[in-house]
């Protein structure tokens, strides 16, 4: 029997010998190889914390002791070894276990995470909050050192400084390997400044010191001086010691033993501690640990091969990728930036063939979109491509420093609408509602790959800022090479004119909207199909004109408040049209995590669900043919 078949919780690892924990970390590294192969999901940054997990659990005693995960991508140990081993096979699947941390999941999981940077932040008011309560407990964030660049993660490190919080900070770098000398130096340091004995001469030296006649308070700042210079040539945590941290380490964060010892001295120092640990991404599957950035996140795949199972088909992701190429090719001055997501957001073909025009700025979107507006206001053309769910993070940048000073900022907007496993931190919701309302800006949604690549073509002859918002799905066209057209902001594309009804879609739903006329047709229902493209400006004569003649059906892969429907029902209001409207999009809740196709059913944005719903709004839902016909 496994080991872990025979755990029950964390605190059963505090029995086990130090060779059992290597050896639950192989069946670990296993259950996680397995089920990712089988459903998709973040594998290499949870091979590579299989040890740091099980070191944190033997550690601190959860859920007592909290451990915050940033971003959460890599909480799969953290599950299976806090009572999630059965269900484990469900993970991201519809009704299952999700990929981050989930606090209705198990009282385990201390905060919901899905977006970086944010772990300390909320771990310092957690800690704060145990402080106030007079409780006992320890409190622990887990970051990377990606996610530790973002900004809300260096402003959180100082304002933990300043408070000399009794809080616990694990660096998990993935990136620097440990040299020999500066390991082991580093470890004699880190061993030298926790033992308590370090302290108390440090203090009683600096006191003994200061009361020499005369000289003793001059003698004590140059010792201290001459200690803060030996410790800028020889430790390398320097900037976390100056920001008011005890720096332990680096540490391998593959020894169990030692990252145990370490943790354990960390608890005895008060205020601020952060323990730097090395580990490998990938770490256990061959496949992984060579091209961890393949396997960051990944769906299905063989596991012998690394291969995927299923090839899936061209992407609006692969159209933009392609379209920005061929406008790259064309003008000089376009510029793309991304915050850490090349490969995710269709760049890393523009990054290769144009390397000086190309900008990784990290995880910091904020200073994306306003790095974005500096290139803008010196005549460059720049792109930022983002997931609609961390352009959010932005917000203020884009109204502040694109949109006030109208600079020509394209925003490509990947991952619009619902994305399937990765569940409610990633799905791209809300991006029409928080958009629509900045001046300025137009907003485009492409119904399929070319419209799409006529769009960016567009945008960049528009002297105002564009967001072109596209899912994370395979488009019904190809994107081939053919003059690019124009699209006028503000006119939209009319498909069909139905004589009971008129349905108003944007992006992905305009293919479903049409499948909904011919079954509606079959019924005898006579309905129109119009691809709102332009989100903004509206092209608010056609909705009137329409409105006129027949019942409206507006139905948007966002949610139903703030979006489409609310910018049709505006124009209607402001030129006082009456006419019977319904809005069809994402609910105003979260939707949680499975297969695309279950989540629309869920939401009833599935073709079957539409057509009674139409056939509801009508009052036709016991409508016969012939009745419909007359």
């Amino acid at each position: 029997m496994r080991l872990l078949d025979r755990l029950t919780a964390p605190g059963d690892l505090k029995t086990y010998s130090y060779d059992q924990l290597d050896q639950l970390a192989a069946e670990i590294r296993q259950e996680i190889i397995h089920t990712v192969a089988q459903n998709g999901g973040h594998l290499a940054p949870n091979l590579g914390v299989v040890e740091l997990t099980i070191a944190l659990h033997r550690v601190y005693n959860s859920p007592i002791d909290q451990i915050i995960w940033d971003v959460g991508h890599q909480s799969y140990t953290h599950k299976l070894l806090t009572g999630r081993r059965d269900s484990f096979f469900s993970l991201r699947q519809y009704g299952g276990i999700s990929g981050f941390p989930k606090p209705e999941e198990s009282i385990h999981d201390a905060f919901a995470t899905g977006h970086s940077s944010t772990s300390i932040s909320a771990a310092l008011g957690m800690a704060k909050a145990r402080d106030l309560n007079h409780e006992d407990r320890q409190i622990v964030a887990v970051i990377g050192d990606g996610s530790i660049t973002g900004g809300m993660a260096l402003e959180a490190l100082n304002h933990t400084g300043h408070l000399k919080a009794n809080l616990t900070v694990v660096l998990n770098d993935n990136e620097m390997s440990i040299a020999p000398n500066v390991g082991a130096l580093s470890t004699y340091l880190s061993s030298l400044r926790t033992d308590p004995g370090y302290f108390k001469f440090k203090t009683d030296l600096q006191y003994l010191l200061s009361k020499i006649p005369l000289v003793g308070m001059r003698l004590a700042k140059t010792v201290e001086n001459m200690k803060d210079a030996f410790k800028y040539m020889l430790v390398p945590g320097i900037f976390f010691e100056e920001l008011g941290f005890t720096y332990l380490g680096p540490i391998d964060g593959h020894n169990i033993q030692k990252m145990c010892r370490v943790l354990t001295e960390a608890q005895n120092i008060k205020g601020p501690v952060l323990v730097h640990v090395v580990t490998k991404k990938g770490k256990g599957y061959k496949p992984a640990e060579k091209a961890p950035e393949s396997f960051h996140s990944v769906g299905p795949f063989d596991l012998q091969t690394g291969q995927r199972k299923q090839k899936r088909g061209l992407s609006f992701t692969d159209c933009f990728a392609k379209a920005i190429l061929e406008e790259a090719k064309r003008d000089s001055k376009i510029v793309a930036i991304t915050a850490a997501m090349a490969e995710g957001t269709g760049l890393s073909a523009f990054a290769a063939k144009f390397p000086e025009r190309f900008f990784d700025v990290a995880i910091a979107e904020q200073h994306a979109v306003t790095f974005a507006a500096g290139l803008a206001a010196k005549g460059m053309k720049p792109v930022v491509a983002v997931y609609s769910t961390f352009l959010q993070r932005a917000y203020d940048q884009i109204v502040h420093d694109v949109a006030l000073e109208n600079l020509p900022v394209v925003f490509a907007i990947d991952r619009a609408g619902l994305v399937g496993p990765d569940g409610p931190t990633h799905h791209g919701m809300f991006d029409l509602s928080y958009l629509r309302s900045i001046p300025n800006l137009v907003i485009f949604s492409p119904k399929d790959g070319p419209e799409l690549a006529d769009m960016l073509y567009t945008a960049f002859r528009l002297e105002q800022p564009v967001a072109i918002r596209y899912p994370k799905a395979k488009t019904v066209k190809g994107l081939e090479y053919s003059a690019r057209k124009y699209i006028t902001p503000g006119k939209a594309e009319v498909l069909a004119i139905g004589k009971h009804v008129n349905i108003l879609a944007e992006g992905i739903m305009v293919e479903r909207a049409s499948e909904l006329r011919a079954e509606l047709a079959k019924e005898g229902i006579d309905s129109g199909v119009v691809n709102i493209r332009s989100i903004k400006p509206l092209d608010e004569k056609l909705i009137i004109n329409l409105a006129q003649s027949a019942p409206l059906v507006t139905v948007e892969n966002n949610t139903i408040s703030g979006g489409l429907g609310s910018a049709v029902l505006e124009v209607l209001a402001k030129g006082e049209i009456l006419q019977k409207v319904k809005t069809l999009g994402l609910p105003n809740t979260f939707v949680g995590s499975g297969n695309c196709d279950n989540l629309y059913q869920e939401v009833g944005l599935d073709v079957a669900t539409l057509l009674i719903t139409i056939k509801q709004f009508l009052g036709l839902l016991c409508i016969v043919p012939e009745v419909a016909a007359e």
